[in-house]
């Protein structure tokens, strides 16, 4: 296999609580377990030699290699052509249907012969606690058990496996028709039972189990816009990153890839940021999908403190899925990074950061989702009263920022944005549902905020709102102002804005997030165009009636798109895919692009004038 391949050159397969990853080449190199935030049992991705993997492929290099999802699904099929014949891996797992933490985890990895025959090779080679715990192998009635402290794998097949040290190999030749089958059963519970043995028949019937759970699942989405496609890969991949057991939804399923290969902008994503999450509630609602966007806010709601001051914020900007505010960061030396690209980290450390954005995409959420958000009761709105009381102290003080920087604290345009938000729609809420709450004070921190934006973000000379207060660097992050009402989508002000970000922003309309040159973050080398950033650029150019650019930056934006439609954090210089990955962020910006290009596409069509969102909503 390639030493390294491509990060976008993978599909994910999960089961709703972890999810790994498998290469073109049928190669899975990544998997932690039991959970998304759990420690890894392969990860050759960040590391080749040291990382462990499981591979099930064709031996040899002669194959061409095409990768595909079932139709609707999360079922991931690989397949390898040569002139001696085609053969193809599915690898799926079966999804959590309980809602309950479970320390068993199945991946499922068939093969079958096409046409002509094909041998397939197995090699798994499982390296525990991020390849820093050693294990055992033991070999009995052909099944591999790997243990090591705290977790034990069985690898079941149905043709011979043999030992490889502490290893396991096999090889089995089909004829067309025959399939082939290796299970591997995690459990992180001690002295679990061995899993039941396995055969074709049975396997084929778990996978089509899970085909049949995925495709119930999309045929309930209320989309019939122009890119079902894409809409529904994403929709797919959001619900693939959500922990079914708390409806919390982690950044990305993998910790560790680079922003620039070679440099040290390599974090773990492998948590719920309360931002991403928030504005995920939005683009599942659009879907139809209310009962995943229910979860989050319940979630959401009980994450809010009864109590905080200037010491403790009543929410941090992540945590666990499970709500475990705990994430030391530290540094996996041991690793050499994909590609070389160091320190891989664990963990992470801007979880102590201020970002006072939070409170506006949290009331957003719950503003969005009202009815959902109003199932919390009266004590459920105390909690969100309280918080409000808060950011009225506390509104006014410097962050670290949306984007998470290391350069110290600044008065960031965005959050006093988002902040605004929060008193705008905590305001709306107690008005819509007669709750008591503190309005002569929320409605003058509210107002306070737009006329301390407008005069200290703006800057004359570029027309422009800016990254922070006494700056000139642009932020693409304020691409999301006409979405929240903070500006109508078309007021001088806001056209000038978003021109602004054109010009220095804007590459073949992919966006860029900040210019780190011009604004120091704190950390060394560059990244990439930010993918979420492309779709909020497509939704302000809709908003603001600019259909043309905005339908063909959309459009365009769709050849980034890995093979099987997926999308990391990042797009580098030379159209790589670079960042975690797959990440939700991007995925729900897709969503909520989607949605606003079709609703303005189909008011242009029917000659209406457009209003910036479908009747009913609280957005403007």
């Amino acid at each position: 296999m390639e030493r390294y391949p491509a990060i976008a050159d993978h599909g994910v397969v999960g089961d709703l609580q972890t999810a790994a990853l498998v290469s073109s080449e049928g190669v899975v190199d990544w998997f932690p377990a039991p959970r998304f935030d759990s420690p890894s049992i392969f990860a050759a991705l960040l590391d080749h030699e040291r990382g462990g993997h499981f591979r099930f492929a064709p031996e040899g290099r002669g194959s061409t290699c095409k990768q595909l999802y079932y139709p609707d699904t999360a079922v991931l099929v690989t397949r390898f052509m040569s002139p001696d014949g085609v053969g193809e891996v599915f690898d799926c797992m079966p999804p959590d249907r309980t809602g309950t933490p479970s320390d068993r985890h199945v991946l499922l990895r068939g093969a079958r012969a096409v046409r002509g025959t094909v041998r397939f090779d197995l090699e798994c080679r499982p390296r525990f606690d991020y390849a820093r715990a050693a294990h055992t192998c033991d070999l009995h009635d052909g099944t591999a058990t790997f243990r090591a402290p705290g977790v034990t794998a069985h690898l079941q097949s149905t043709f011979p496996l043999h030992r490889d040290g502490d290893d396991a190999r096999g090889t089995v030749t089909l004829r067309t028709g025959q399939l082939a089958c290796a299970v591997l059963t995690v459990d992180a519970a001690p002295d679990a039972p061995a899993p039941p043995p396995v055969t074709p028949d049975a396997v084929a019937e778990r996978f089509w189990e899970v085909v049949d759970f995925w495709q119930r699942w999309v045929r309930t989405s209320h989309y019939r816009g122009r890119w079902p496609g894409a809409v529904h890969r994403s929709a797919i991949t959001l619900k693939l990153l959500t922990y079914a057991p708390t409806g919390a939804p982690v950044a990305a399923a993998t910790m560790g890839l680079p922003e620039q290969v070679g440099g040290e902008r390599n974090w773990d994503y492998r948590y719920t940021w309360v931002r991403d999450g928030s504005l995920s509630v939005r683009a599942l609602l659009d879907l139809g999908f209310a009962e995943e966007a229910a979860q989050f806010t319940r979630w959401l709601g009980d994450r809010l403190q009864p109590a905080a001051d200037d010491r403790h914020e009543p929410l941090q900007i992540m945590y666990r899925v499970d709500g475990d505010p705990d994430l030391p960061e530290e540094v996996l030396s041991h690793l050499e990074g994909y590609r070389g690209s160091a320190p891989v980290r664990v963990g992470n450390a801007a979880t102590d950061q201020l970002q006072l954005d939070i409170y506006g995409e949290a009331l957003y959420a719950l503003s969005e989702g009202r009815e959902i958000a109003m199932r919390a009761g009266y004590h459920g709105w105390k909690n969100l009263a309280r918080t409000l009381d808060w950011l009225a102290d506390s509104w006014d003080r410097p962050d670290e920022g949306i984007w998470e920087t290391r350069g110290g604290r600044k008065e960031f345009t965005f959050s006093r944005m988002m902040s605004w938000v929060a008193f705008d729609r905590g305001l709306r809420l107690a008005a819509a549902y007669s709750r008591p709450a503190d309005t002569v004070r929320w409605t003058a921190a509210r107002d306070a905020i737009l006329e301390q934006v407008m005069q200290r973000g703006w800057d004359a000379e570029q027309r422009a709102l800016v990254q922070h207060y006494g700056g000139a660097v642009l932020d693409a992050s304020l691409l999301l102002l006409p979405r929240v009402g903070f500006l109508a989508p078309r007021t001088e002000s806001w056209l000038s804005t978003l021109d602004a970000i054109e010009r220095t922003l804007v590459s073949d309309s992919l966006v860029y997030r900040y210019d780190p040159l011009a604004s120091p973050d704190g950390l060394r080398g560059s990244e990439g165009t930010f993918s979420l950033c492309t779709f909020l650029y497509v939704d302000a150019l809709a908003r603001a009636g600019r259909l043309r650019p905005a339908r063909y930056a959309f459009e365009k934006m769709q050849t980034y798109a890995n093979h099987v439609g997926l999308f990391a954090e990042e797009i580098g210089p030379g159209g790589e895919q670079l960042g975690n990955f797959p990440q939700a962020f991007t995925h729900l910006s897709l969503i909520m692009a989607a949605t606003t290009l079709d609703d303005a596409l189909d008011r242009q069509r029917d000659d209406e004038p457009w209003r910036g969102g479908p009747p009913g909503r609280l957005s403007p």
